[in-house]
């Protein structure tokens, strides 16, 4: 029981990082640095090394997939810190689980912000930018980035607050 207690407790960082990236498209290092460490600890005092072991491997491995992202500036780095401490607190298998479903909620969201502010147009015309810069090894332009000013964005905190409710929901309760 204390050990699902540990990978529950995630939702605390991740409820408290959805609202505040809702509410100012930031997720503060006060939050992101002590989950992290507090999701180490809670594993290591309640599995011993096996839990320190899946903590860390967690943490690296939620920091190391997203690091590309955030190097080409299609994701925040709040938004890479916060899945890092996340996998703190789950690990790596239960992590994959809510990186999947994040991608799945994050399109979801896109889509329809896509659809509201009407531009399906120029959102097809940046996946072929994005398209011609894999296939040709480059980096996308700057369309493409987060420091395009008139690009779309999505809070992918809430996405990730909301995939980590509804895991820890279907997990505790069987639900969905």
């Amino acid at each position: 029981m204390l050990k699902q207690g540990v990978w529950m407790l995630a939702t605390i960082p991740a409820v408290i990082a959805g609202w505040t990236d809702w509410r100012s498209r930031r997720i503060p290092n006060w939050l992101t640095v002590p989950a992290l460490f507090c999701g180490i600890a809670l594993n290591s005092i309640v599995l011993g090394w096996t839990g320190a072991k899946a903590s860390l491997l967690g943490a690296g491995l939620g920091l190391g997939l997203l690091l590309p992202f955030v190097l080409i500036k299609s994701l925040g780095g709040g938004d890479w810190k916060l899945v890092g401490a996340l996998g703190a607190f789950l690990g790596p298998p239960r992590l994959i689980d809510v990186l999947l479903g994040t991608v799945l909620v994050a399109g979801a969201m896109a889509v329809v912000v896509i659809v509201w502010k009407k531009r399906v147009g120029q959102t097809l015309r940046n996946l072929g930018h994005m398209l011609a810069a894999l296939f040709t090894l480059h980096l996308p332009g700057p369309e493409v980035s987060l420091d395009n000013p008139g690009s779309s964005r999505i809070p992918f905190g809430v996405a990730v607050a909301l995939t980590v409710v509804l895991y820890t929901a279907k997990q505790a309760w069987g639900a969905f």
